[in-house]
């Protein structure tokens, strides 16, 4: 499996770890974007690529399945209005989905979570790691591949 040691998505998690395969690994975000977007994680790809079109199709398919397992798992546990996706890779050229809770009263919406804040932060509820951990475990066994 390709790394590279002066990538910070090989060198480091990324995150707090909830689960993890050969192919990809689900970290729970930290810090002030954790704080604001409880729940929000990361799907991050083993392999250094910087592109979905360089994994094959396995992988590629593999790493999507988890990008929305871990969808449905925060729809159940934290309830949010609206989830986002993205995969931006320009800071970190290492292939990585943002899966991100929303409030329509949140501190951006309907803006990105990277714009500017719209207002200011509305205390959310922490919903605990083993909360995530289960609802993530619970969506995976659904897939056709069982971790």
């Amino acid at each position: 499996m390709a790394t590279n040691l002066d990538c910070e998505l090989c060198a480091d998690p990324g995150g707090e770890l909830l689960w993890e395969d050969d192919v990809c690994r689900v970290v729970r975000v930290g810090g002030a974007e954790g704080a604001a977007f409880p729940g929000y994680c990361r799907v991050i790809c083993r392999q250094h690529v910087a592109e979905m079109s360089t994994l094959s199709a396995g992988d590629a398919h593999r790493v999507m399945d988890v990008v929305l397992a871990t969808e449905r798992a925060l729809r159940f546990s934290v309830q949010p209005d609206k989830i986002n996706l993205a995969s931006l890779g320009n800071l970190v050229p290492h292939l990585h989905w943002h899966v991100i809770p929303r409030w329509r009263d949140d501190s951006h919406f309907p803006a990105p979570i990277w714009a500017a804040a719209q207002r200011s932060a509305k205390p959310r509820p922490v919903v605990g790691s083993a909360r995530l951990q289960q609802a993530l475990k619970t969506e995976l066994s659904t897939l056709n591949d069982t971790p």
